[in-house]
């Protein structure tokens, strides 16, 4: 199955750019003709590409380096009401956005082009509240009219070709043991919250959000004008909780080797009794599939045992109500009203709907991506940029060469696949090389429901077509629009959109600190994400395969243990505290991407001191440059959701990574009896 971490991020500096010195002038020259010097690029933040005003320097670095970078940004900067969370990324991606519209906004103008088409039609509120339910009544006659459990394994696979949840999650992705090869993989699913713990906690706050959530059931069948609604609700509720109960844990699903179980059909009907996989598979498009991937079999073998006993008509209602939450922004507000009030207020914390032209840019570049994106770099990413960014990514890929050479934990044969692994890599910067091809995919004017679910079976067609073909190299996970990054395990990539590209993570005015600090340590955690917990499971192919020696897997995972007690100590809410297990690879990311990050800029350096500017060190620089990209306000309920669903720690903890780093310590004098402070024996070290 497809494996990719996120972000969610030369031997010369990047320096900033300076004007060269003018000629000497001749005597004789008339004032008139000399050339007056160009002004030297200046970077988008503070002098040196850092906003100094937003620190707080009353905080000693080494109680809270996490303040101290950003606490006046933190108390001056408010969460706007339409999100969930502020900081540098949504500060971005609202600029993606912006410059977006700006796009589809002219591409309009031609009444054939089909991104315009789409955006108008998403943007046509008043077309969409006069239809009513009349658009998407044929999909909720054909739910409501199921009369025999027979029939239900078709329907399902008709509701995931519409990308609506169903029981079994179903993809093609690379085969983890062959990435040569795409393979069929299936995944939990049936539950409408965002983990198991919402059905399960006793927690207060989550008790409330899963009486929340029964009302939000019971309101949805009451918009779609069902009797006995909320007796529909709790019986539905019932039926998740049951399936909750069966679930794997986070941590359980994220482990590579565990979620590794390829076995023939003959094995998937014998263990998962109760469900008619023949007939779901063949209607899903993957009639061919001749194995699939179990990603989590007890949960499989459960969930089906669940819905071979469920009333038919609990199985209906969950396929009715998730088929309006998915298509509520293009059914009547009502019931876009509703699906937000759940999804976005009471699980996120946001008080109002993002204004409809930003959600209309996001449902464009969902359904046609690579047109979009086209446009978007021609306009917006220089060919500089890539240039300047290529060679950041080369200075690191070096660096982390140089940290596995000097390793003193692992053996000489590990390592020299450790260096093998390494130069295999395949760098993405910017944007792919090859384009998506959409004239398949009919968008209607004034059509918004069914060009939102003719992109979804487009996009179910298109990957579901992969089995059998050649492994797409070209492919990427994310459009050049998105703030993030990635780590693609099974292709032995590192990829990096453009956006991100972009202040404050790269400036290509600023102090080759900052950058380092920033984007540096961003492509060093997508680099080290290949060799993280999970990461380092697979060889220098590509292949889920164990190739470490007894004594470097037990070294390395008893700095790993070191790093989960240390994340797990970091409590956020009363009782509820960062889940080091659940976390580790992305804090492993954090550390090696930041530690292999620094010894690339001391290397840039050539063996010289770095200029102290505006009272600042070079190290102080790098380590500022790492605390502002993480500048960043959430709600609590969004807060309280990521400590359940979010493999990445909060952004204040991974500010605090740094403790863990010896040269952080001298940068700011941090002393013994600082809150942040790790004697030298604790701090953890692994690339």
């Amino acid at each position: 199955m497809v494996r990719w971490m996120t972000f969610l991020a030369a031997s010369t500096a990047l320096a900033a750019c300076t004007a060269s010195p003018p000629p000497e002038v001749a005597a004789h020259a008339a004032p008139a003709e000399v050339a007056a010097p160009e002004p030297a690029p200046k970077p988008e933040l503070g002098t040196f590409g850092f906003d100094t005003a937003g620190m707080e320097r009353s905080i000693l670095p080494g109680d809270n380096f996490y303040q101290y970078a950003n606490g006046t940004w933190a108390k001056n900067t408010p969460i706007p009401e339409d999100k969930s969370n502020y900081g540098m990324f949504t500060k971005l991606d609202d600029l993606s956005k912006e410059r977006t519209r700006l796009i589809i906004d002219e591409v309009a103008k031609d009444p054939t082009n089909k991104i315009g088409v789409a955006y108008n039609s998403y943007l046509d509120t008043a077309g969409i509240e006069a239809k009513g339910l009349q658009p998407i009544q044929p999909w909720l006659n054909e739910i409501k009219g199921l009369n025999a459990r027979s029939g239900y394994a078709a329907l399902v696979a008709k509701a995931g070709r519409n990308s609506i949840s169903i029981p079994f999650g179903l993809f093609v992705g690379q085969d983890d043991k062959q990435p040569d090869r795409y393979v069929t993989a299936m995944f939990q699913g049936g539950i409408g919250m965002p983990d198991r713990d919402y059905y399960l906690s006793k927690d207060a706050k989550i008790a409330a959000v899963r009486t929340a959530y029964l009302q939000h059931l019971t309101n949805v069948l009451t918009l779609a004008g069902e009797p006995n609604a909320a007796t529909r609700a709790k019986a539905l509720l019932a039926f998740e909780t049951e399936v909750a109960k069966v679930h794997w844990t986070q941590v359980d699903s994220r482990d590579a080797t565990k979620t590794y179980n390829l076995m023939p059909l003959s094995k998937l009907n014998a263990d998962a009794k109760g469900f008619d996989w023949a007939t779901f598979l063949r209607d899903s498009g993957l009639s061919a599939a001749t194995e699939v991937n179990v990603a989590q079999p007890s949960a499989i073998n459960g969930i089906s045992r669940l819905v071979a006993k469920a009333p038919l008509g609990v199985l209906k209602d969950q396929l009715l109500i998730r088929s309006l939450d998915q298509y509520a922004p293009v059914l009547p507000s009502a019931f876009d009203r509703e699906a937000f009030s759940f999804y976005g207020t009471t699980l996120s914390g946001t008080p109002q709907q993002e204004v409809r032209w930003k959600r209309g840019v996001t449902f464009v570049t969902g359904a046609l991506a690579d047109d979009v994106s086209k446009i978007y770099v021609e306009r917006y990413f220089p060919p500089e940029t890539k240039a300047a960014a290529d060679k950041l990514v080369k200075n690191v890929v070096e660096a982390m060469g140089r940290r596995i050479d000097g390793l003193s934990w692992m053996a000489p044969e590990t390592k020299k696949r450790a260096r093998a692994k390494l130069a295999n890599f395949t760098t993405k910067i910017g944007y792919p090389d090859r384009w998506q091809d959409y004239s398949a995919l009919t968008i209607q004017a004034g059509d918004a429901l069914g060009n939102a679910m003719r992109a979804a079976q487009w996009q179910h067609e298109d990957n579901v077509k992969k089995l059998g073909e050649p492994i797409r190299r070209w492919e990427w996970g994310m459009t050049p629009m998105t703030i993030n990054a990635y780590a693609n395990f099974g292709m032995q990539e590192v990829v990096f959109p453009a956006a991100i590209l972009q202040p404050p993570f790269f400036d290509p005015n600023a102090d080759p600190a900052i950058n380092y600090g920033g984007i540096g340590a961003v492509i060093g955690h997508e680099i080290s994400h290949h060799f993280d917990d999970q990461g380092a499971k697979y060889d220098e192919h590509g292949r889920l395969n164990e190739w470490w020696t007894e004594s470097d897997r037990k070294a390395f995972e008893a700095a790993g243990k070191a790093l989960i007690s240390q994340y797990d100590a970091y409590e956020i809410f009363p009782g509820a505290n960062v889940k080091g297990a659940f976390t580790l690879g992305e804090n492993i990311g954090d550390l090696a991407g930041l530690t292999v990050a620094y010894d690339a800029y001391k290397h840039s350096l050539g063996g010289a001191e770095a200029p102290v500017l505006d009272g600042t060190t070079g190290d102080q620089r790098f380590y500022l440059g790492w605390a502002q990209v993480w500048r960043r306000n959430y709600r609590e309920a969004n807060l309280r959701q990521r400590l359940i669903t979010d493999p990445h720690s909060p952004s204040e903890q991974r500010t605090w990574v740094v403790r863990n780093l010896d040269p952080w310590y001298p940068a700011f004098q941090v002393q013994p009896g600082q809150k942040l402070y790790l004697a030298p024996e604790q701090r953890v070290r692994m690339w």
